[in-house]
C-alpha cells in the first residue's frame, strides 16, 4: 500500500507474497544490496524490472547484454554452448569478481553484493523450438562473506517472444528476491519462484543451491521439493548426489528406466534391471557404451502413510547410490507421460524395466480417462520411437503359476491389442532371471528390517545391506542381542 510519496512494504519473510513490482522496489530501497545484470538472449527484463519501479541507482552498479557471440568469448571466454552451465558460470564468476575487486574498500564493510546473470534461447524468427536457459545468482548473505549461488534451468512454454520475455523478467526478479530475502526457508524460498508466474508459462527443471546462506541444504531434497510443489515435473541427480539439469545426461543417449519404490533396493530389482539391460543392448543401434540407465520414482512411490517424508527419500537415494545409479524423480504416474519426457532429449532407443504388476496397470483403462483417445491414445504415445517394456515376471503367492509378458489376462476387448505388442515385441518378457529372486519383496524386506528379523539381508544385495546396518536407513531395527548357552545377561 502506499501513504503519500512513499510505499509500505511488508517485511521479507513475512504471511503474504509480494508482487514483482514490490520485489524490485524492495530491493532498490535496502541500501545494503548492490549488484550487477549480465543477460543474454531475450532483452534485458530482469533489470528493467528495477528501472522501471524507481530507485535504481541504489541497486544496479551495472547491466550488461554481450549479445554478440565474439563479443561474449571476448568477456567470459570461450564456450561450446552459449546457452549452458558453463556459460552462465563464467558470466557469474566474472561479474561478481569485477564487482567486489572495484567496490569492497569502498563500500564492502556495508553492502551484500550479488551478481544476477542468465543466458536464454528464446523464441525469435529463426527459432520456433523448444526455448530454455539458465539464470542465477551470486551473493553475499551479509557483508563481507564469503559468496553464495543459486542457479536454475527454465523451459518456457509461452509461444511468443513478448510473453517470454515477460515471464523471463518475472522469475529473474523472483529468483533474486529469494536469494537475498529468503534464504533461510526452503519452502518458503522455493514457494517464492512462483510468484505472478507459474509452471504453466515457466518450468523450473534443475535447482541447485551452494555456499554458507545455505547451511544444511541438500540439492536433492531442493530437487524433490521443487516436484512437490509443482515448480517441476521431475528432477535428476546422479549417485553422488550432484544435481543435473535432464538433457546434459539424457541427450542422444539410449535410456534404459526401471521404476520403483526401492524401499530398499532388492536382489530382484538388480535381477530386473540386468535382465532387461542384457536383451535392450540386443536392439538394433543399441551399446553399452551409449547406454544410460535411471532408476526413477514417482511422488506416489515415495508416499509413506500419505506423506513424503524428506528423510526416507534421502535413504533411498543413498542406497541407489551404491549401485552407481541415475536417479529420476517425477510426477509422471502413468508411462506414456514418463516416455514423452525422455522423448524430449533423445531420439535413441528407450527401454522401460517393470514388473507385472505394472503391466496389468499399464491395461487398466481407468488411468486414461482424461485422454480422449483413452487407452489407445496413452499407448500410441507410449510405444512411438519403438519404445520397449521389458517386463519381470512375478509368481502368485496363492497359487503358485507363474504370470509373464505373454500370458497375462487383460480385458476380452484387449486381449488382441495385448497380443499385438507382444508378438511385435513392443513388450518384452525377460529371460534368464533368477527364479529364487522372485518372491523378493522391497515391502516385505522393510517389514523384517523393521521387526528385528535378520532374514531380510539374504534378500538385498550385501552393499545395500551393508549400508543399511552401518547409518541405520529405512527405520532399520537391529535384532535382540542374544546370549550364548550357559551365560547370563549382565545388566547395567
Amino acid at each position: 500500500m502506499s501513504k503519500g510519496n512513499f510505499v509500505c512494504l511488508p517485511e521479507p519473510g513475512t504471511s503474504g507474497s509480494l508482487g514483482t513490482q514490490q520485489k524490485a522496489l524492495h530491493i532498490n530501497l535496502d541500501p545494503t544490496k548492490y549488484g550487477v545484470f549480465a543477460e543474454i538472449g531475450a532483452g534485458q527484463e530482469v533489470a528493467r524490472w528495477f528501472f522501471r519501479v524507481g530507485g535504481a541507482s541504489g541497486t544496479i552498479a551495472k547491466s550488461m547484454s554481450a549479445y554478440d557471440m565474439t563479443v561474449s568469448d571476448a568477456i567470459y571466454g570461450p564456450t561450446e554452448r552459449y546457452v549452458s552451465r558453463t556459460r552462465l558460470q563464467q558470466m557469474l564468476n566474472h561479474e561478481f569478481g569485477l564487482l567486489v575487486e572495484r567496490l569492497a574498500t569502498k563500500r564492502g564493510a556495508t553492502t551484500r553484493f550479488f551478481t544476477f546473470a542468465d543466458t536464454v534461447a528464446a523464441q525469435s524468427y529463426q527459432r520456433r523450438d523448444e526455448c530454455h536457459g539458465w539464470m542465477g545468482v551470486r551473493f553475499q548473505h551479509e557483508p563481507g562473506s564469503a559468496p553464495s549461488e543459486f542457479i536454475i534451468h527454465i523451459r518456457m512454454h509461452d509461444r511468443e517472444n513478448l510473453q517470454q520475455q515477460e515471464a523471463l523478467g518475472i522469475m529473474g526478479v523472483n529468483v533474486i528476491y529469494a536469494a537475498l530475502n529468503l534464504h533461510a526457508n526452503m519452502e518458503g524460498f522455493l514457494r517464492s519462484l512462483q510468484d505472478d508466474i507459474g509452471p504453466a508459462r515457466v518450468e523450473i527443471d534443475m535447482a541447485k543451491v551452494s555456499g554458507p546462506a545455505f547451511p544444511g541444504w541438500d540439492n536433492r531434497i531442493v530437487s524433490l521439493k521443487l516436484v512437490q510443489l509443482g515448480l517441476a515435473d521431475a528432477a535428476m541427480f546422479t549417485a553422488s548426489g550432484e544435481v543435473v539439469q535432464a538433457s546434459e545426461v539424457l541427450y542422444k543417449k539410449n535410456i534404459l528406466v526401471e521404476r520403483g519404490t526401492f524401499r530398499p533396493l532388492t536382489k530382484a530389482t538388480l535381477d530386473m534391471l540386468q535382465c532387461a539391460q542384457a536383451q535392450f543392448v540386443q536392439e538394433p543401434g543399441v551399446s553399452g557404451e551409449d547406454l544410460l540407465v535411471v532408476m526413477e520414482m514417482t511422488l506416489h512411490n515415495l508416499l509413506d502413510e500419505g506423506v513424503i517424508d524428506p528423510q526416507d527419500f534421502l535413504d533411498r537415494v543413498d542406497l541407489l547410490g551404491t549401485v552407481g545409479k541415475t536417479v529420476l524423480i517425477s510426477n509422471y504416474g502413468e508411462f506414456y507421460r514418463l516416455a514423452s519426457f525422455l522423448f524430449r532429449y533423445t531420439k535413441q532407443k528407450i527401454g522401460i524395466a517393470l514388473g507385472v504388476p505394472s503391466l496389468r496397470d499399464i491395461f487398466d483403462e481407468k488411468y486414461y480417462a482424461d485422454l480422449e483417445g483413452g487407452i489407445l491414445e496413452s499407448f500410441g504415445r507410449l510405444f512411438k520411437n519403438e519404445l520397449k517394456l521389458f517386463v519381470y515376471p512375478y509368481r502368485d503367492a496363492a497359487t503358485g503359476a507363474l504370470i509373464t509378458a505373454a500370458n497375462l489376462r487383460v480385458e476380452p476387448h484387449l486381449r488382441h491389442l495385448h497380443e499385438y505388442l507382444v508378438e511385435n515385441h513392443f513388450i518384452q518378457g525377460l529371460r534368464e532371471y533368477r527364479v529364487e529372486y522372485l518372491p523378493y519383496f522391497s515391502r516385505d524386506v522393510l517389514m523384517k528390517m523393521r521387526a528385528g528379523d535378520e532374514g531380510w539381508e539374504a534378500m538385498v544385495p550385501s552393499e545395500v545391506a551393508h549400508l543399511i546396518k552401518e547409518r541405520r536407513l529405512l527405520g532399520y531395527r537391529p535384532p535382540p542381542q542374544s546370549t550364548a548357552p550357559g551365560e547370563q545377561l549382565v545388566l547395567a
